[in-house]
């Protein structure tokens, strides 16, 4: 069987368990922890534990703090290594979104809840294209108008066996289709005492992204424009002020249109990106995928550094002294 092991292939005879793999690693059991698909196993079930073809299996240690390497975006707690978030909408076929959700290097897609087709039972189900042991499956409320059908749509979802995870959205303006932030800061307490983890779509607000975050939400998700607009950052100044002020992960969601846009999300300092049409409606979806992934790094790696101040005036790259023009001078 072969399985994901710390990301890479692996291959070995089966049957297998937790134990029997650290034991063919030659791992001191006691000085690693373990995650299976993506839930923590705990050690003394190492021996019962099957290890299965598909599995994927992270082992870790502890090492030297501080040596920068490691730059995850962490949510409530769990752990992703890419900051990029990605829809599954609007793709012209769900083979190109296959192939485009590989190209971005995503961990994280979002599906909408939706009532079962009854009259043509024959229809592909979208989850027969996400693998979930590759992909963490995030369900959103889209096309939600009121609070109370934005929790039942993520109580639905919750209880198909989706995730407690909801991207949260209540719609109050059908054309723009802005967010009705009443409705979502009710919605998003109400789901937070239900034991979900919610992450708000809302306005670029700093004040609305305070409210939801007191109200619980792991995440707050601020638009950089209009949903499916392409215009890109509309308000950075807000952006900046919501990452400064916030103790949970920004998540710019909206209004993406290409990667320098997705780069300047996260070099005002999102933590992440989420989104949807600007990479199914693009001419070579699985090429905007791959520059979206770049895009976002990119920002990030530029962010960390720390851009130099802006100034009115040049600044020479070279020093003055020794060239010729100054020697005349003196």
């Amino acid at each position: 069987m072969t399985i994901s092991l710390n990301g890479e292939p692996f291959t070995a005879e089966g049957p297998l368990t937790i134990a029997d793999l650290l034991a063919k690693l030659e791992i001191d059991a006691a000085r690693v922890a373990i995650e299976r698909n993506f839930v923590v196993v705990k050690r003394d079930t190492y021996s019962t534990t099957p290890v299965a073809d598909g599995d994927q299996i992270e082992i870790v240690n502890f090492v030297g703090g501080g040596s920068g390497n490691m730059d995850s975006l962490v949510i409530a707690g769990r752990e992703f290594h890419s900051r990029l978030i990605v829809g599954t909408g609007k793709y012209p076929t769900h083979q190109i979104m296959v192939s485009a959700h590989d190209a971005s290097g995503t961990e994280i897609v979002t599906v909408a809840v939706r009532r079962v087709n009854l009259t043509d039972r024959t229809r592909e189900s979208l989850l027969d294209f996400i693998d979930p042991k590759r992909y963490f499956i995030l369900p959103n409320t889209a096309a939600c108008y009121s609070a109370q059908d934005a929790i039942r749509t993520a109580r639905l979802g919750r209880e198909v066996g989706l995730s407690h995870w909801v991207k949260l959205e209540v719609i109050g303006d059908e054309k723009t289709l802005y967010p009705d932030n009443e409705a979502l800061l009710e919605a998003t307490r109400i789901l937070v005492k239900d034991g979900f983890v919610v992450l708000p779509y809302t306005n670029d607000d700093p004040v609305m992204c305070r409210k939801l975050e007191d109200a619980g939400a792991a995440a707050v998700m601020p638009l950089g424009a209009p949903i499916g607009s392409g215009l890109g950052i509309q308000n950075p100044n807000n952006i900046r002020i919501i990452k400064e002020q916030a103790r949970v992960p920004v998540i710019v969601d909206a209004g993406v249109g290409t990667a320098s846009d997705a780069t300047f999300a996260m070099e005002l300092g999102a933590d992440a990106v989420l989104m949807n049409t600007a990479i199914a409606l693009a001419d070579d979806p699985v090429a905007m995928a791959r520059a979206m992934k770049l895009g976002v790094e990119a920002g990030r790696l530029a962010y960390r550094a720390g851009r130099i101040p802006r100034k009115a005036y040049a600044s020479a790259s070279s020093p003055i002294d020794g060239t010729i023009a100054a020697h005349a001078r003196a």
